[in-house]
């Protein structure tokens, strides 16, 4: 199969429902019913994103295994590659992913914090490289066996209320 153009990885990252398959298969391992059954969809459809996940490389299918009742099961782990796909236009779409990844958490279960800033383009450079340091620090440090699986979203907007 020839690589995936950059066209068609933008289009496979423009799913709220995607980039949640990618986070389920973050740190662990899914099948396709797994991933179908925590997400509530059909199985069918939700092969249809997985397939689409894989053919432009952002989760690779694992070592076949035996199920409970002995069918054959392909699990899935995300490569991590999404990180570092540019796609036009993404904010609404991670806000969305968001929106629906933390609507049954409990409020103890979300950390959030929010601020208003007056800065010029210099400053605001300066601030988002510097986050963004402190993230791929993280990032590229190996999973803790004892963690617990955190996602973490820091979005930087124009304030329209203060104009």
């Amino acid at each position: 199969m020839s690589e995936p153009d950059e066209a068609a990885k933008g289009r496979a990252l423009s799913s709220p429902l995607r980039l949640r398959i990618l986070r389920m298969c973050l740190h662990q391992p899914r099948t396709n019913k797994e991933i179908a059954d925590r997400l509530g969809i059909n199985p069918a459809s939700c092969l249809h994103h997985v397939r689409t996940l894989v053919a432009t490389g952002f989760l690779e299918s694992q070592p076949e295994r035996r199920g409970a009742r002995g069918a054959k099961e392909v699990p899935y782990l995300a490569t991590r590659k999404s990180w570092s796909q540019h796609v036009d236009d993404v904010a609404p779409v991670l806000i969305e992913t968001f929106v629906q990844e933390t609507a049954a958490l409990a409020p103890e279960d979300i950390a959030v914090w929010r601020v208003g800033l007056k800065l010029n383009q210099e400053h605001r450079d300066d601030l988002m490289g510097r986050l963004r340091a402190i993230v791929d620090e993280f990032v590229a440090l190996p999973s803790d066996p004892d963690g617990e699986a955190i996602s973490l979203m820091i979005a930087q907007h124009r304030d329209a209320a203060a104009d």
